[in-house]
């Protein structure tokens, strides 16, 4: 008997797959954020006994309201990575069964086992709990913006640049883990399916939601047998981190995400033009104009990555391996706010 390492204790795919799913749940509380609850409160089939709007996961505000929550028998993360990431560690917190309902596929929550929780800003993943079942309900994410739902993209393209990321750490003889090429070859692969799908992921189309989806469930396949998400995240994850501590504030996640896989593979000379390419076949938004980042914010950031990588104890990247100057910073600059 093989093990399944998709974290997913059992799934539901489909139009309208969501409706009526409180049924058979018990008692149960739902985790989420005010348009996806306005959109899902009246499909589930029942009433929870309490919702908890989610508007932050700074762990000390998580903890406070978990602890305020009534018992149940189930926690429902109904929304985004923030409403899921609660959902999940409220579950883990308390041993109740997890459902996931995403309303977007902007971030990979839904199927990651931890908790993407915030301490000063900076985000740590703790906890484990697997959803059950995962619902994805074709018809509710086409419920969402289109571009929230393509931006669920950026943490399957992201492979591009974190698996160049761990063969430089490699290379050098700085890897944290036993490096495997047969993982970033099969990542890679997983990057052409994604390509192959662009049009549909672009249209928000059933098999293109489904791509993301799959995408997200053969990432933990890979990845949670070795206890790393090294082939998927890297420097451009970096960048983010930086971003979000520097501005103090949080960004839709493939997005952030997309910023920088545009910026490392120009500093990998990992060829940014084909990623870039893709990017933009599939409407996948990399501008830091729409993310209201000012070109002095960027700037600044990538000038002083290197500094918070060391200091974070972020993985060995190209950000250790290759100078980032002012005169290379104001050409990226240049390209992005053109």
């Amino acid at each position: 008997m093989t093990t399944d390492y998709s974290n997913l204790l059992s799934r539901r795919y489909g139009c309208g797959v969501a409706k009526g799913i409180a049924s058979d749940l018990g008692s149960f509380v739902v985790a989420t954020m005010e348009v996806p609850w306005e959109i899902c409160r009246d499909r589930l089939g029942a009433e929870p006994v309490a919702v908890q709007m989610v508007d932050s996961m700074e762990q000390d505000v998580v903890e406070s309201q978990v602890h305020a929550l009534p018992e149940c028998d189930t926690v429902v993360g109904i929304g985004g990575g923030r409403a899921i990431d609660f959902a999940k560690y409220m579950a883990w917190k308390r041993g109740r069964r997890l459902v996931s309902i995403p309303s977007v596929l902007s971030v990979d929550a839904f199927v990651t086992p931890k908790a993407g929780v915030r301490k000063n800003h900076r985000v740590e993943y703790v906890g484990h709990a697997s959803p059950d079942p995962l619902v994805i309900d074709y018809d509710l994410l086409r419920s969402a913006p289109n571009e929230l739902n393509v931006a669920g993209a950026g943490d399957l393209l992201s492979i591009h640049t974190a698996a160049r990321d761990w063969e430089i750490a490699h290379a050098a003889g700085r890897s944290e883990y036993e490096f495997s090429a047969k993982d970033v070859a099969d990542a890679r692969k997983l990057l052409a399916g994604v390509r192959d799908q662009a049009i549909a992921i672009r249209d928000c189309r059933d098999e293109g939601l489904q791509a993301i989806v799959d995408g997200y469930v053969r990432v933990n396949q890979l990845c949670l047998p070795v206890d790393h998400y090294r082939i998927e995240e890297g420097s451009e994850h970096f960048l983010f981190y930086e971003l979000e501590e520097r501005l103090q504030r949080p960004f839709i996640h493939g997005q952030i995400v997309a910023l920088g896989i545009y910026v490392m593979s120009h500093l990998q000379e990992n060829k940014p033009e084909w990623i870039v390419q893709l990017m933009d076949d599939i409407g996948l938004d990399y501008r830091p104009q729409s993310m209201g980042i000012e070109r002095t914010d960027l700037m600044a950031s990538l000038l002083a990555l290197r500094e918070y990588v060391e200091r974070a104890g972020c993985w060995y990247s190209v950000i250790n391996e290759r100078p980032i100057t002012e005169g290379w910073v104001a050409e990226i600059c240049d390209r992005l706010y053109a």
